[in-house]
């Protein structure tokens, strides 16, 4: 059975692919935009459902309730860059300068969940609790991405 780490993992190696490849594209190209589509619908996807599926439970929990808390916050902090990029001019310096920024930020983020939150999280779930996580995150996920990441 998958537990709920290995699920958010996965798709954790898909957000540092794209976001890597994003920093690497040039001016107003096509790999530009379909890499950025890509991103946004995966980051959006990902942090509806981790929150829901990952981090409700772990505020329940006095263990856990301030790093869910502040790996939510980081998941507002990434979908305020996503939006500037939205409202950017793809060949402007300011777009890769804030795609740097969402680069460090998405690393950052999915380090601190992988190194800290997840070590917390092995503690605060049952088995049960980690493989029925994983069930419920995988419905989610495939639900957002078919739905372009919107809530």
């Amino acid at each position: 059975m998958t537990t709920i780490f290995e699920a958010l993992r996965s798709d954790h190696e898909i957000q540092r692919d794209l976001v890597d490849r994003l920093v690497e594209t040039t001016g107003d190209s096509d790999e530009r935009k379909s890499v950025f589509e890509r991103l946004k619908v995966e980051l959006e996807a990902h942090a509806i459902a981790e929150e829901r599926c990952f981090y409700v439970p772990l505020m329940q929990d006095d263990l856990t309730q301030e790093k869910a808390r502040h790996s939510v916050s980081e998941h507002h902090e990434i979908d305020e860059l996503v939006q500037k990029l939205v409202e950017y001019d793809r060949t402007a310096s300011a777009w890769l300068t804030t795609a740097e920024e969402l680069h460090h930020k998405v690393h950052h983020h999915l380090d601190e969940e992988e190194q800290e939150v997840f070590q917390l999280a092995g503690k605060a779930l049952s088995e049960t609790a980690k493989t029925e996580l994983a069930g419920e995150y995988a419905d989610e996920m495939e639900h957002r991405r078919e739905d372009g990441g919107a809530p």
